[in-house]
């Protein structure tokens, strides 16, 4: 039996990409990006303030990081406590240690349950990313549009209250979306979202309600990623992060400038056998020439202010 004609012919059918979300190209067949001082290498740190509810919904999927164990499941819950109580304080000393600017995506949720935290993140004045309401409310094709809308509206609604920013930026718990997703986050004056991985430099993402920019924060490098899911060990996972610096320092050399995106969680990298080796991984990057240390929104606006659309 074979198949009919127009089995294989849809639409969208064409070069490079089946859907006009976004223009298909090569990395390296870009015009090149300059960062400011001459830099090579825009080092993009993304630390993440979470929570993790006890009592779980039911979603499609388990949500990433999640509870593990049959409700209570107090292991893992306390330890995503113990991360924004104890790790992250860790992680912002390591930050400030080898001057790197980080870019602090927050749960909604977390600004009233963390007070302590939340002032301390004001007073050092980083700046904060848009992350959800929780990370129990994924976003996903089976959410009413509606409730999407709604959470999306509640968190940037508490973020920019209490942190007196713009937040013109998100990253969607577990980096999952909707079809409905861009559109809802350009109606909510987002300029730039990071749940796209396809690439390793900014590039511009068409939705129903206008053009927003998708900066890929790197799934690859994320500490959660290769520690807890891939089971690799802490010299590796350093060994990684230095790996990735080295290759985009090279490619920057002769194609333009490059971004190392690196996602970080305190309840993981901030345990005291782990701090010493995200502070040898930054201590390494930090030490290369070309390296330019940027929050999410610097890095946006000097690649969009080179951009010719």
């Amino acid at each position: 039996m074979s198949l009919d004609k127009d089995y294989l012919h849809y639409p969208q059918r064409h070069y490079g990409m089946d859907h006009e979300l976004y223009k298909w190209s090569m990395l390296s067949e870009r015009a090149p990006v300059q960062w400011p001082n001459d830099g090579k290498l825009a080092l993009w740190v993304n630390v993440n303030i979470d929570f993790f509810p006890l009592s779980q919904r039911q979603n499609p999927v388990a949500v990433p990081g999640g509870m593990k164990m049959p409700y209570p499941d107090l292991r893992h819950f306390s330890l995503r406590d113990y991360g924004n109580r104890v790790g992250v304080y860790r992680i912002f000393q390591a930050l400030d240690k080898f001057s790197v600017k980080p870019t602090v995506a927050i749960n909604g949720a977390m600004v009233d349950r963390a007070p302590y935290l939340m002032k301390f993140i004001a007073e050092r004045q980083d700046e904060v990313l848009g992350h959800g309401w929780q990370m129990d409310h994924l976003h996903h094709g089976e959410v009413d549009p509606a409730d999407e809308a709604q959470w999306l509206d509640a968190s940037l609604r508490k973020l920019r209250g209490y942190f007196k920013q713009p937040v013109n930026g998100w990253l969607s718990p577990g980096r999952m979306q909707s079809a409905a997703t861009a559109r809802l986050l350009v109606e909510h004056d987002i300029a730039y979202m990071c749940d796209w991985i396809n690439d390793e430099m900014p590039y511009d993402f068409r939705s129903e309600a206008g053009v927003l920019t998708a900066m890929p924060l790197s799934n690859e490098l994320d500490d959660f990623f290769i520690m807890g899911n891939n089971l690799h060990s802490e010299e590796s996972y350093a060994e990684q992060l230095q790996d990735a610096c080295d290759l985009l320092l090279a490619e920057a050399q002769s194609q333009g400038g490059r971004m190392l995106a690196l996602n970080i969680h305190p309840w993981m990298s901030g345990q005291p056998h782990r701090i010493g080796y995200l502070e040898q991984a930054l201590a390494y990057i930090t030490a290369q020439p070309g390296v330019w240390s940027a929050t999410a929104s610097e890095i946006h606006q000097v690649w969009q202010a080179q951009q010719k659309r």
